[in-house]
Order: C-alpha cells, then structure tokens, then sequence
C-alpha cells in the first residue's frame, strides 16, 4: 500500500495563510538549514504529487522557471519531473509537465491490495 504524506505549513494557532491567501509568512526570516535539508530529502523521496488547483497554480507558476531552478535545483527538478493530479472544478486541463486533472473520480491505479507503490505527497494550504 502507498504512503500518503502531507507537506503543508500552518501557523501554531491554525492558519494556513493569511488575507487573500498569503503565505509569505512561511518563508519569512532568517535562512534554515534544517527545514532546506528537510525540504530536499523529501522532494527526492519519488512519488506522486496531489494538488488543488489552486496550490497547482502556485507551484506551476514557479517551478519551471529559472528563479526556482537557481534557487534549489533539487527541488526544482523533482517538482518538474514527478508525476502531478490536481483537483479542481473549475480547471480544464493541467498544463505543468507530467500533470493530469481527473474527471469527478481518481482514475483505477492499482488495486486495494497495494499494487501501487511509493508513495501519495500532497502539497498545500487546506483553508
């Protein structure tokens, strides 16, 4: 059976982001070497990335470009490389490399028994 991880940040009394969706806070301050090896560690893991759309919009806008390229180059080629579903009902097709967008149901990727494996990263705000 694959493993499902949930990579998100939230402030120690509940909050995902601020006004309008803001999340500068959670790569405000001084550099941390710890959470960038973290960081690193985890994007090298393999996978599947789970998105909304909006969080894929996010990172669709960033990772492909030179800015993230120059600023973690691990990162920036696993985000690129692994494979993406977003969810959204809003959203016609998934442009970002290696994504697709199900339609009303996840598509048949295995069976109960855990014929996948890796494992499931889901990525973003849940507010």
């Amino acid at each position: 059976m694959r493993r499902l991880i949930v990579f998100s940040s939230v402030t120690l009394d509940g909050y995902f982001s601020g006004a309008g969706g803001d999340i500068r806070w959670a790569h405000s301050g001084d550099p941390d070497p710890e959470f960038d090896a973290f960081v690193r560690q985890n994007a090298s893991g393999g996978g599947e990335l789970v998105f909304g759309r909006i969080t894929y919009d996010l990172m669709a806008a960033y990772w492909p470009g030179e800015p993230a390229r120059a600023s973690d180059p691990v990162v920036a080629e696993a985000m690129n490389r692994l494979p993406k579903v977003v969810f959204s009902r809003t959203m016609d097709q998934a442009g970002w490399n290696g994504a697709e967008r199900p339609h009303r149901r996840v598509p048949a990727r295995g069976n109960a028994r855990g014929a996948w494996t890796g494992m499931v990263d889901v990525r973003g705000n849940f507010g």
